[in-house]
């Protein structure tokens, strides 16, 4: 534990919106699709030759994108975490590659909210703190918009609370 902060490193409390699983999907999709329709192209175009390998290629690909559609977003879900408490903010991101931070209040420099089209069309947004920290904002996605527009209004008046000068 920090002697200086009070705030020490550990899991957040409250989870995302659900409705991020299915904005992952939306979101992945079309990478998958676009990979598909260039090897089936190649497999059906009358100027290509293509050998029986590419039918395997478009096979394996199919497979890897069904697995990625149905495993990444929930598992991304169980993982996604955010918290805030009267001292700090913790998040807790990724899937494979998994970040835990935390910043405490006094380092708060500026809070912003993003919404994206598919954000919008979930009624998503993602809150980011941004601090004085080498390691960059936080961001925390996947809120329901009106989570975050409480969230970012939590964070204006502790922050504006807050006796530290955000260095």
């Amino acid at each position: 534990m920090s002697e200086t902060t009070g705030v020490r490193l550990r899991a957040p409390q409250h989870r995302i919106s659900r409705k991020a699983i299915p904005y992952w999907t939306v979101r992945a999709l079309p990478g998958w699709i676009v990979l598909l329709a260039v090897e089936v192209a190649g497999l059906i175009l009358p100027s290509t030759s293509p050998g029986p390998w590419l039918v395997a290629v478009i096979v394996v690909t199919a497979v890897a994108a069904v697995a990625h559609l149905a495993v990444m977003p929930s598992w991304r879900y169980r993982v996604h975490r955010w918290e805030v408490t009267p001292t700090a903010v913790y998040t807790q991101s990724g899937w494979f590659d998994q970040e835990w931070r935390v910043a405490p209040l006094s380092r708060i420099q500026t809070v912003d909210t993003e919404r994206g089209p598919f954000e919008q069309l979930f009624g998503l947004a993602k809150v980011t703190v941004t601090t004085a920290s080498a390691a960059g904002p936080l961001h925390i996605i996947g809120l329901d918009l009106e989570v975050a527009r409480q969230l970012v209004d939590e964070l204006a008046t502790a922050t504006a609370a807050s006796k530290g000068d955000a260095t």
